[in-house]
């Protein structure tokens, strides 16, 4: 059967990914157990899984909408869908990819019922949390950690302090990588409204495919954002003013989670963890 345009743009889209993933480094976090059968032990646990892949059964679920970014700090769904493996933990149950460019339109997805398991960053994850009053969402693991860079103009930047007065780009207002350039603002002593962006530094909040133009015609003076972003405006005359990396504890942090529908968990646990399991054998393969 000839590809549609929605399947080869999905193909494009996870190709490139993949490039990424092997061109840039990004350190893959540990998966936290998911809770459901951890218990059991391992090869008890990947016999029932590879019996379970080689007669083709369907799960409880007939398909799994999965979302994601296309950066390379999801690499671990870019690579998990492209190469397979979390198909292959999923037998016969169809894998429904949706890409995203931040957190907030994937929250907003989740929540509408449109999307059942999504890689996101830790900002958005608490926040649908608490705008479902707790009663829509869970985080069932951690997907991979780093790879965010504040990425300048070096004529017009050269220290962090030269930040005042100037305009830099955040992926979405209350993504992750908003939410820390907003908290690093604030440790300055420097006011931004969090709403509009505007005050000490111009926050402006700009799609990642538009950024890296938006820095080319001088409309911004540098972007906080994820790989391959951060790279793409390197390869644009930007230099790195500062690796998020640098602001924490053993200079390591959460970039990406794995979120689920509380209905699709409670309905379809054996999916849920078909997909776990593919991550951790993603981040073997990526690690390999």
């Amino acid at each position: 059967m000839p590809a549609t345009a929605s399947t080869r743009t999905t193909r494009t889209t996870l190709r490139r990914g993949v490039v990424a993933a092997a061109a840039l480094p990004l350190l893959i976090g540990a998966l936290a157990s998911c809770g459901y059968g951890s218990e059991a032990k391992k090869d008890e646990g990947d016999k029932a899984a590879n019996a379970a892949v080689t007669d083709g059964a369907k799960l409880s679920a007939s398909e799994v909408r999965i979302g994601y970014f296309p950066n390379l700090t999801h690499a671990t769904a870019l690579v998990g869908l492209q190469e397979g493996l979390i198909q292959k933990e999923l037998g016969a149950t169809t894998i429904k990819p949706q890409s995203f460019n931040a957190g907030p339109s994937e929250i907003e997805a989740l929540n509408g019922g449109s999307l059942d398991i999504g890689f996101i960053g830790p900002s958005p994850s608490i926040n649908g949390y608490v705008k479902s009053k707790g009663s829509n969402l869970r985080i069932i693991s951690g997907s991979a950690s780093g790879g965010v860079k504040l990425v300048v103009n070096p004529d017009k930047i050269k220290t962090l302090d030269d930040l005042k007065g100037k305009k830099i780009a955040t992926p979405q207002k209350g993504n992750t990588q908003d939410v820390a350039f907003l908290n690093w603002i604030s440790e300055k002593g420097w006011k931004v409204d969090p709403e509009s962006g505007k005050g000490d530094v111009s926050v402006v909040r700009t799609d990642n495919k538009v950024t890296p133009d938006a820095f080319k015609q001088g409309s911004i003076d540098g972007a906080w954002v994820p790989e391959p972003t951060a790279s793409k405006l390197v390869s644009d005359g930007g230099s790195v003013l500062l690796d998020e990396t640098a602001l924490w504890p053993d200079k390591k942090f959460v970039i990406t989670n794995i979120i689920v529908s509380q209905k699709f968990l409670k309905e379809h646990p054996d999916v849920v963890e078909a997909v776990l399991r593919g991550t951790v054998k993603t981040n073997d393969w990526i690690h390999a």
